[in-house]
């Protein structure tokens, strides 16, 4: 890898995709380029093969995805399904076609199914059935995954597949009608602090098991993969260790100091009872997650603070 090696990021506006334009940066490398969903639309294919025909990058990172939790995965099938499709179906043909011989594919541990044995292994994939409340976008990151697989296998390309746990941090999604459990709390808690300490209502039991990862942590695995040859097509990206959504919120509420009542409605889904990514193979070639979680929730929070002015509500 030399520092002058064209990098594209696609989704470089995203939690992932700034993350890694940060440690791409931050460790010399000096010709990164992204593109706005204004300026390219990749679910558009004739878009997105002009563009990496015409920029020729040495490396594509695919962080840019439809995203959402249970509520979003559940009233919009169709476009979690598709849309991720087209995304990454239009980038990896079109680093295929063009020659491209280093690929990343972000996806995430919804791909695994939903009573895997726990840690869950690579070799679990498509050993049983998914989590139903988000398949749509399990399935879209399966088709990527195998994707880069049949490239590599048949056509002998550097393309690998890294899926995340959890993510959270910087420039997360804060929308309450879209966003994951971790932020979704973090925004609960703080409104509901600012109104006098109201109650904060969560969904389901608070039981299931959760473990999450530090977005900075997932860019230095994205990192690590570029800069080595990777020896098998998947890999798992997590910290080894993990909490019950209730241990969850009882760390977020102390860190953004609410003094009111949880309260859990148990008529909501809990989704997975536990999905505790097995890392080991990332870890054997030399890569580890660093921020512990507490340190990243008081991070996060001090980031949502200072962006609070600049939140949109997500239209889906």
């Amino acid at each position: 890898m030399q520092k002058n090696n064209k990098i594209y990021i696609a989704g470089h506006r995203g939690m992932v995709g700034s993350a890694v334009w940060r440690a791409f940066s931050k460790a010399g490398y000096n010709n990164i380029i992204g593109k706005t969903s204004k300026e390219l639309d990749l679910r558009n294919q004739s878009e997105v093969f002009d563009f990496i025909k015409n920029e020729k990058p040495s490396i594509i990172i695919d962080a840019a995805a439809r995203v959402g939790g249970i509520l979003a995965n559940n009233d919009y099938p169709y476009q979690f399904l598709m849309e991720n499709m087209e995304i990454q179906n239009n980038l990896i043909k079109a680093a295929h076609e063009n020659n491209i011989t280093k690929f990343v594919f972000l996806g995430s541990s919804c791909i695994y199914p939903k009573l895997a044995p726990q840690p869950i292994k690579e070799s679990y994939l498509l050993t049983s059935d998914l989590e139903p409340t988000n398949q749509w976008y399990a399935i879209a990151k399966i088709s990527g995954v195998k994707l880069c697989e049949a490239i590599r296998n048949q056509f002998n390309k550097d393309f690998v597949s890294l899926m995340p746990t959890n993510l959270y941090g910087p420039f997360d999604n804060f929308d309450l009608k879209s966003s994951h459990v971790l932020p979704a709390m973090i925004r609960k808690f703080h409104e509901a602090k600012e109104d006098n300490n109201a109650p904060v209502t969560l969904w389901g039991s608070g039981t299931p098991m959760r473990e999450f990862l530090h977005v900075d942590d997932m860019a230095q695995a994205v990192l690590f993969a570029v800069e080595n040859k990777l020896p098998e097509h998947l890999y798992n990206v997590g910290t080894g260790t993990d909490v019950t959504i209730k241990e969850l919120a009882l760390t977020i509420q102390k860190e953004v100091g609410h003094q009111g009542e949880i309260l859990w409605d148990s008529t909501k889904p809990d989704g997975t009872p536990r999905k505790l990514m097995d890392s080991s193979k990332m870890n054997s070639l030399g890569w580890n997650a660093k921020v512990e979680l507490h340190s990243g929730i008081s991070t996060t929070y001090k980031w949502f603070l200072d962006n609070i002015g600049d939140f949109k509500e997500v239209k889906i």
